[in-house]
């Protein structure tokens, strides 16, 4: 075991572990706690579609090399099956609390033999009139092969047998996904998994025989691409046919009910190619991310109550006196904290003025994850359209949006936008814009940078901060920075930004190396999503063993353990979660130039992908009212009387703050701060 360093794995699986603690907490409604299970499901199948495929790719590989906490692929796939079984029964104990408590508030998750006849019948009609007629049923014979199994969607496997001959058949039913999953019955309180509804009407799929069996199983792949950018004339061809390729993933993980016979699993376990060990077992309803469908029920009374977003006092103001945003950013630079303030009238409304705006000659963005419907994207092509130069870069390779990436980047062609696709072997994680202004006194820059995507929908529940700015030598940074993302050049060298891979780790290292030469005076704060680079771990160790203080606020994996004896005692971890997604990254150090602390935000958590194989930005923040908001920030997140959970010595991560989670709710806390503070 690795004194320093802890296993990014089961790191990830403890941090879903922190996202199931949520649904189990007092003073969140009940609505609320079913969409933490969802969330969790989610996770977890991404986790196997990339983390876990991954291992095996190693394993098939023959590799044995060892992780940085010493620990070999095979070992840790073994580690994982045993805390995924876990997680799978803590999972449905705290699902089963939750239904309880539900059905008493006039919700229920039914089972059909609980149903009466009158019920039945409903559902019967329900499904000859709209299930049937789009199920196929698969069987297994000579002439017929086992059916490849499609990534994460959901099936019945059946034992079909003939009455006459006694001949035996496997078959395979797949759930189509054109209906709900959860079947609503006439009073709108009870809810049938559609499953349900397809197994007690097998016998209709085969006519004439027997039904001697049925479960419900679900087959998660391999769903991360594998591209050779080097060798692909086009990027976005290439990606279009890795796309297809991954949905025949090789099979990483197996899902069935609870009480499938041991010889159906046997020849789902043999034909998916899998082990015995790849096998997780359901007593509740397979794939939970149908509880999003309950969430989405008009209960506000089991719901959190909304806190609307505000419009940043500045902005606020300049829109009552008919004032541009880019006035406001002429007087100095502006912050924005996303949800609290609103991402529609700050940055959204940047890019929508600079597209209708006749001074802005371009502009210049990066696009991440841009979601579905993008007011971004769509004034970027209004821009192009009257004849703006307006160059984007779309990054394609961007997890599980690589499609939907791939459609933006052509939609943005056909309207007139130069669309670029990036850096060859890096992604381009950075979230950035520049718009090229003719104010009265000259051309001028303007940027945004940011800890987020440009996504409308996130950005309602993703923590993230934005910076707007018109500084000269901010602007300069980014020029140069696009210019080597859309052009051609080696060596660029950055004034006030810190780039990945270019020099980010080795800023990063030398501020952490000066902070400790302050010893027991030095102290640092890193707000971070996760935190693996041994490098990064090794330097706030020292710092650690200087006397810095170090408090980190990791929301998911970190990599570092904390309060050992001689290395890491001066460290505190914690991860805080609730209503928001806490996605903004933020380190303070407390001796930066002069006598002011130093801040630094931007989109790159301390990661080796982060550091060396994506470009990512930070910026400084320098003026003294965003500094304070930061420490704002910062103080509520470090408060000994939240609710939070903090990493010890010995790897597990424990609750603290009050009984009831509404008491102690760093978040809520904020958010009265900034509407008060707007009121005000």
């Amino acid at each position: 075991m690795s004194a320093r360093l802890l296993n990014r794995e089961l790191s990830w699986l403890a941090f879903n572990r922190r996202v199931l603690s949520l649904a189990e907490e007092q003073g969140i409604p009940l609505l609320e706690r079913v969409k933490f299970i969802a969330i969790c499901s989610s996770n977890l199948d991404e986790f196997y579609q990339v983390r876990v495929a991954a291992l095996k790719d190693q394993v098939a590989a023959g590799l044995t090399h060892v992780a940085p906490d010493g620990v070999s692929p095979q070992a840790q796939l073994h580690q994982i099956a045993e805390a995924a079984d876990r997680f799978v029964l803590d999972q449905e104990e705290v699902l089963d609390v939750l239904l309880h408590d539900l059905a008493e508030r006039g919700v229920r998750l039914v089972d059909w033999k609980s149903l009466s006849l009158l019920d039945q019948s409903f559902l019967i009609r329900l499904f000859e009139d709209r299930i049937f007629p789009v199920l196929t049923p698969l069987a297994v014979d000579p002439a017929h092969p086992f059916p490849y199994i499609s990534n994460l969607a959901l099936n019945l496997a059946a034992m079909i047998s003939n009455p006459e001959t006694g001949e035996r058949r496997f078959a395979r039913v797949k759930v189509p996904n054109v209906f709900p999953r959860l079947v609503a019955l006439p009073d709108g309180e009870r809810f049938v998994p559609v499953e349900q509804i397809i197994a007690h009407q097998m016998h209709s799929l085969f006519q004439g025989m027997v039904v001697e069996e049925h479960a419900v199983f679900r087959v998660t792949r391999n769903a991360d691409l594998t591209l050779e950018e080097e060798e692909a004339d086009d990027l976005l061809v290439a990606v279009e046919l890795e796309l297809r390729r991954r949905r025949f993933g090789r099979a990483v993980r197996l899902e069935v009910q609870q009480g499938i016979s041991g010889e159906m699993l046997d020849l789902l376990v043999r034909e998916i190619d899998l082990e015995p060990t790849d096998v997780t077992v359901h007593r509740n309803p397979l794939d939970l991310t149908c509880l999003f469908q309950l969430h989405a029920l008009p209960r506000p009374d089991l719901k959190d109550d909304p806190w609307p977003p505000v419009t940043a006092g500045r902005i606020l103001r300049a829109e009552e006196q008919d004032r541009s945003i880019f006035s406001v950013i002429r007087e100095r630079a502006l912050m924005v904290h996303h949800p609290y303030e609103s991402f529609a009238s700050s940055v959204e409304n940047f890019i929508a003025q600079a597209a209708d705006d006749p001074r802005v000659q371009s502009i210049k963005m990066t696009l991440y994850r841009a979601g579905g419907d993008s007011p971004i994207a769509r004034s970027l092509m209004r821009a192009a359209e009257r004849g703006v130069q307006v160059a984007v870069l779309v990054e394609l390779k961007a997890r599980f949006d690589e499609a939907t990436n791939v459609g933006w980047a052509k939609t943005l062609e056909r309207s007139g936008v130069h669309v670029v696709y990036g850096l060859v072997g890096l992604k381009t994680h950075a979230k950035c814009t520049l718009v090229v202004r003719a104010d009265d006194d000259g051309l001028r820059r303007y940027v945004h940078i940011g800890t987020g995507n440009y996504n409308s929908k996130t950005a309602r529940t993703y923590e993230d901060v934005g910076f707007l700015t018109c500084d000269e030598q901010v602007g300069s940074d980014v020029t140069a920075l696009f210019n080597h993302l859309t052009g051609y050049s080696r060596a660029v060298e950055f004034e006030s930004l810190l780039v990945a891979p270019n020099d980010l780790r080795t800023n990063l290292l030398d501020l952490i190396e000066h902070e400790a030469s302050f010893g027991a005076a030095g102290h640092i704060v890193a707000k971070l999503n996760s935190l693996t680079d041994p490098e990064m771990v090794d330097a706030l160790c020292r710092a650690s063993q200087a006397g810095v203080r170090v408090d980190l606020l990791t929301r998911g994996i970190c990599c570092l353990r904390p309060g050992v004896e001689g290395l890491s005692e001066n460290i505190r971890v914690r991860s805080i979660l609730g209503r928001y997604l806490e996605h903004s990254r933020v380190v303070r150090f407390e001796h930066g130039e002069g006598d002011a602390p130093m801040f630094l935000l931007g989109s790159a958590d301390w990661m080796e992908r982060n550091l060396d194989r994506r470009v990512e930005v930070m910026v400084p923040v320098l003026h003294p009212k965003h500094r304070d908001w930061l420490d704002q920030v910062l103080a509520f997140e470090l408060a000994d009387d939240i609710v939070c959970h903090e990493l010890g010595s010995d790897a597990v991560w424990r609750r603290r703050g009050p009984e009831v989670f509404s008491d102690g709710d760093a978040q809520e806390r904020f958010y009265n701060w900034v509407a008060d503070r707007q009121r005000k």
